[in-house]
């Protein structure tokens, strides 16, 4: 009878300590879809990032196009909406293989930048839009540059490698446009 309480207690303990553990082990994942296997959290974190700011990309190159007076704002407008629109449809490709669900709409930031967009025109739109292609692709190149290096799922690293210089380009552009437009 003793032996049977040890056993049980021992076994008692065992189950406390692997649910005790629980939550760091989960720590390490996070959601995905039902029933696909897991992906690091900093893997889905950069996914969520770059898809948001991809549709923001486009979005925002959609009404350049509309608003910008500068012909070459409007022709930046259209390769942003080109070249992310592109790049949406590959980083959605992997992030179903990884079983990731990719956020469909810009979040919350991104979506107040685009109306503060909305309500400018010309050359206040112009200066605006470019200078904000300016800081928004100096950060991208940092976070895709991240992920080429760290990110845990292979696919997503050779997507980010893949589009890094496509957004340092964007940077490269963004910034001559910028110098253009202040020397004017």
């Amino acid at each position: 009878m003793k032996s049977w309480a040890v056993t049980t207690l021992g076994l008692a303990a065992l189950v406390a300590l692997g649910l005790a553990m629980q939550p760091a082990v989960g720590q390490e994942k996070t959601r995905t879809n039902a029933g696909a296997a897991t992906a690091a959290a900093d893997d889905v974190k950069f996914i969520e990032k770059a898809a948001s700011g991809g549709l923001h990309e486009v979005q925002l190159g959609q009404l350049a196009s509309q608003r910008a007076a500068d012909p070459e704002v409007k022709k930046f407008g259209e390769m942003m909406v080109t070249d992310h629109g592109k790049a949406n449809k590959e980083l959605m490709a992997v992030a179903q293989q990884m079983g990731v669900q990719v956020p469909a709409h810009q979040n919350a930031e991104h979506q107040a930048e685009y109306s503060k967009f909305a309500t400018l025109k010309d050359r206040a739109f112009d200066q605006a839009y470019v200078k904000h292609m300016v800081d928004d692709h100096k950060k991208d190149v940092e976070e895709f540059k991240k992920a080429s290096e760290s990110a845990k799922d292979s696919r997503l690293r050779s997507f980010a490698s893949k589009t890094l210089p496509v957004v340092r380009e964007h940077l490269t552009k963004a910034e001559q446009i910028a110098s253009r437009l202040k020397a004017k």
